[in-house]
């Protein structure tokens, strides 16, 4: 059984009504624009109140193609995989600028290293889930959904594989940024905000160290050179310098340890919400 689902961001237009009309089964509306992420936690959430067993996100920009769905759902019906990303294939789509590309394979390496997901198309809007994937996940109120997701999912062992799909030239312009640079520093903040969520203790203790071995550097510096000097410690700035660097470095270690039992909080918290959300979807046979 194949349920339509319409998202209708708080437009101005009659999309809920053209929707209606061409056969979509619900159309849920914002009365506000809430944004792109909110909108997906809309879709995830209603149909997981439907009991749907796969969920299929698709944007509205008219880039994707319904004939991809079934290649998209394979490896989830089949039991390869949890989520399953629709693959562009950047760098053979002939309508997409050098820079749009080079930044868009750029952008797709850096979450692969943040997530530790084999991904090559990151911000991919042509995706399918599972129920069980679509329990675990829920996303914050950001620019975007796609890269949440995806650090979400590697930080919880989910199983991401990705297949090739058909991506069509749109001709209007983007309703989601301004240009591409825009797109870049929003789809940045995101990760950031994302990532350290997942692993505060890297992200703190990785800031910590530089200013922790400049400080011993340079107080050792003012160590060695007064010993030098029969015990006259005369290099002052050295000493300020590194006494500020020490102060810095242990200051952002406190904050990781502190940021690390947030983050225990928070997966007790994702826990508790995948549990309620688990006992809310209707139980059926499959």
């Amino acid at each position: 059984e194949v349920r339509v689902l319409v998202i209708d961001d708080g437009s101005r237009d009659d999309t809920g009504d053209v929707a209606r009309a061409a056969g979509a089964d619900r159309v849920v509306r914002h009365v506000n624009r809430r944004g792109l992420a909110r909108a997906f936690q809309t879709g995830l959430d209603t149909a997981l109140e439907w009991g749907a067993d796969v969920i299929v996100n698709i944007d509205a920009d008219g880039q994707y193609r319904g004939e991809d769905i079934p290649a998209l759902v394979a490896d989830i019906v089949a039991g390869r995989a949890e989520i399953v990303i629709g693959d562009r294939q950047v760098r053979a789509l002939t309508h997409f600028s050098p820079a749009k590309r080079s930044f868009q394979l750029l952008g797709s390496r850096v979450v692969r290293l943040a997530s530790g997901l084999r991904v090559s198309d990151a911000v991919s809007g042509f995706r399918a889930y599972s129920q069980e994937a679509a329990l675990r996940l829920y996303v914050a109120p950001l620019f975007s959904y796609t890269i949440q997701t995806l650090v979400q999912a590697g930080k919880l062992n989910l199983a991401v594989t990705s297949v090739p799909i058909t991506a069509r030239e749109t001709p209007r312009p983007s309703r989601l940024q301004r240009n591409m640079f825009d797109f870049m520093i929003q789809q940045a903040i995101v990760l950031g905000r994302t990532y350290v969520a997942y692993e505060p203790m890297k992200t703190f203790l990785g800031l910590a160290l530089p200013f922790l071995l400049a400080g011993a550097v340079l107080i050792g510096r003012v160590i060695v050179l007064g010993l030098a000097r029969n015990g006259q410690f005369a290099n002052v700035p050295s000493l300020v310098a590194g006494s500020i660097g020490l102060v810095i470095g242990l200051l952002l270690g406190t904050t990781a340890l502190i940021t690390d039992r947030i983050r225990e909080n928070r997966r007790l918290l994702e826990e508790i919400l995948y549990r309620q959300r688990r006992a809310q979807v209707p139980h059926r046979t499959p």
